[in-house]
């Protein structure tokens, strides 16, 4: 069996505004279609794609810590979508089966929204086609708290590593996929601090109309619009120095520092945006549940236009043998 990692940053401000400094966008898109060169190369038989939501398909009505998509459909935000995600049925089923039996409790959708969350990345490495490989999405909670402890999202990351090790040895080639984050703070409002009618939209903002998409959205390109003005008042301003220090531990796979990270040290040096490392350090667990790994930082900028810590990354093995 082989298996590759892929993480990378999302921000749904790609299509709508650009860096004053043309580098950084240029740096970020060429590195996006090297590494879809790759994973066409590669040929996934499987994806496990990690990735948060933004209150477009999770909500507080019902709000698990980790869902995995039996079927799943891209929820259409920022224009990633819609359609149907290559979710094989029989092997996500096993997977929840076998992440049980491992002692992590999850939860499990036959109607999954992948927001853009988990499909921008889709979009980017597979040619614009979110259903070209088989792909397995796994919702992890970092915008609606309280959140999942980093502890418990690394054995999630661990649980889904003994799945992975009940596969054909031969003939597979996965594709461990991590999105989210690095430091950024994007405007997400917070349940018990807002009006009665976001609350609404918060607790079950499901299939918005269209005008209601475009205003909120317009909402978060306007906080880019600022931050790149120079006006650090509207967002925790992203973080390059925690950045770094958050790839060295992954590069390093030092989960105990990783471990140790509460919900508020990370909104406090990350933002709102930064818990979603934890989709990151749940595939970075998988990968090294299965040996000890390499990882190459493709890219890495710091994007007021993007509202983004910006940062691309790939692990292989250090050796060909898998922890089997």
């Amino acid at each position: 069996m082989a298996v590759k990692l892929i993480c990378a940053s999302h921000s749904p401000l790609m299509e709508f505004a650009s860096p004053q400094d043309q580098t950084q966008e240029k740096n970020v898109r060429d590195t996006f279609k090297r590494l879809a060169e790759e994973v066409k190369h590669y040929n996934p038989t499987l994806i496990i794609a990690y990735g948060p939501d933004h209150f477009n398909g999770f909500f507080y009505d019902l709000m698990p810590s980790f869902c995995v998509g039996i079927r799943a459909s891209a929820a259409g935000d920022w224009n990633y979508g819609p359609g149907e995600l290559n979710v094989p049925e029989e092997r996500s089923k096993d997977l929840i089966r076998q992440v049980l039996d491992e002692g992590v409790d999850l939860a499990y959708s036959y109607r999954m929204q992948a927001d853009h969350g988990v499909t921008q990345p889709l979009h980017f490495l597979c040619d614009g086609q979110l259903d070209r490989y088989a792909t397995i999405p796994v919702f992890i909670n970092a915008a609606a708290v309280p959140l999942p402890t980093v502890k418990r999202t690394v054995k999630l990351g661990q649980a889904i590593a003994a799945y992975l090790k009940t596969l054909d040895l031969e003939n597979e080639r996965v594709l461990i996929l991590g999105t989210g984050g690095l430091s950024h703070d994007p405007p997400t409002p917070q349940i018990g601090s807002v009006p009665p009618e976001v609350e609404e939209f918060l607790i079950a903002g499901r299939n918005p109309t269209v005008e209601a998409r475009n205003i909120r959205q317009s909402k978060v390109i306007a906080v880019g619009e600022k931050l790149a003005a120079g006006d650090k008042s509207v967002a925790v301003p992203l973080n390059s120095e925690w950045d770094l220090k958050v790839l060295e531990l992954f590069k390093n796979a030092d989960f105990d520092a990783l471990i140790a990270m509460t919900e508020d040290d990370i909104r406090q040096q990350g933002g709102r945006g930064g818990q979603e490392i934890r989709c990151w350090i749940a595939a970075l667990a998988t990968m090294h549940a299965l040996g000890e790994y390499e990882m190459q930082v493709h890219c890495y900028e710091a994007i007021d236009e993007w509202i983004a810590g910006f940062s691309i990354i790939s692990a292989e093995f250090k050796a060909k043998e898998l922890n089997l």
